[in-house]
């Protein structure tokens, strides 16, 4: 029997860089394993558990499907859907949220940092984000998640209550890993943290041309270029990063080059610059020509929610037996 994966992204803005090594790209190559079975959607209801533009959602929703696409998830592989058009993922989440406590929700670090950023925005959604994070994966009964680190706090909650649940009723769910790329962390332009579409500057869009990286790159901080061991921390270490990610080949010239005190992040800049855009290009060809078949997009849509509906029903259905409701 095949293992399941799910994952998804939240519809707010078109995925960057950090977005697709992080998760995109582990989502194609859990697709082409003949174990799995994946399940990939677009988090809209996520996307509500902070501010956002009512008129721009379901424009965005359609634009992350066609990313999907455009990245190389193949419907005939994969159910693609949309995780509104599955109404058993917020049953589900209430339920689960029966064995999980407000105090457990409310110490989460990503909760508190989202009420920092979203001071006049604490709401019950986003409180109880993790639980229908859980229930998200639980409800396919996935084993494995590529998602980037950040993420793991959230997948530790879906294990804690799939062991509650299977400890109270007796369910089989699984306790979902998280599937890591090599690009399961990819650090911010700006020097530190991660690449962020929150952040303004510190992401490469996966709609960005050659100049706009090169662009971007150029104003990465730096520091002498050496003499000295390459730094482990700090903006220079985010750029080896890069080039460990896009340049592997080059490490060992731009490392010695920095030891010597010789090293010209121009030409480093510029070099990786073409290293990313030479694997961003195709995604941007592949995405064009999605844009000129959107009713293939909403028939595919369409039957990814049908798919996702039929397997989520089941295990709806033996959650409610299990906890006594009639069904």
């Amino acid at each position: 029997m095949k293992k399941r994966i799910l994952a998804g992204m939240r519809a707010v803005a078109r995925p960057h860089l950090g977005n697709y090594l992080g998760a995109g790209k582990g989502m194609v190559q859990l697709q082409e394993r003949a174990e799995y079975e994946t399940f990939y959607m677009v988090a809209d209801l996520h996307t509500l558990t902070t501010p956002y533009d009512k008129d721009y959602l379901a424009g965005l929703t359609k634009d992350v499907v066609m990313d999907y696409l455009a990245m190389g998830l193949d419907p005939e592989k994969s159910v693609l859907f949309v995780q509104s058009h599955v109404p058993q993922h917020t049953e589900l989440a209430y339920l689960l949220s029966t064995v999980t406590t407000v105090a457990k929700m409310s110490h989460l670090p990503t909760y508190k940092e989202k009420i920092k950023e979203y001071p006049q925005h604490s709401t019950m959604a986003l409180l109880n984000y993790p639980v229908l994070m859980a229930a998200d994966i639980l409800i396919y009964k996935a084993e494995k998640v590529p998602v980037g680190v950040d993420q793991e706090p959230h997948l530790e909650i879906a294990r804690e209550i799939a062991r509650r649940m299977n400890a109270d009723y007796g369910t089989d769910f699984p306790e979902p890993k998280m599937f890591g790329t090599k690009g399961a962390y990819v650090p911010s332009l700006l020097g530190e943290g991660k690449m962020s579409k929150s952040v303004g500057g510190s992401y490469i869009a996966l709609t960005d041309d050659l100049q706009m990286i090169s662009a971007k790159l150029a104003k990465a901080p730096t520091d002498a270029g050496g003499p000295g061991e390459v730094p482990i921390t700090g903006p220079v270490a985010n750029l080896f990063k890069f080039l460990e990610l896009f340049l592997p080949n080059r490490l060992e010239y731009y490392g010695e080059a920095y030891r010597q005190g010789k090293l010209r992040y121009a030409e480093l800049k510029e070099e990786l610059a073409r290293a990313i855009y030479g694997e961003i290009r195709p995604i941007q060809e592949r995405r064009e020509q999605f844009k000129s078949k959107s009713e293939m997009v909403d028939e595919i849509i369409h039957e990814g929610a049908r798919k996702a509906k039929e397997a989520a029903g089941k295990t709806l259905q033996e959650v409610k037996e299990k906890m006594g409701l009639l069904v």
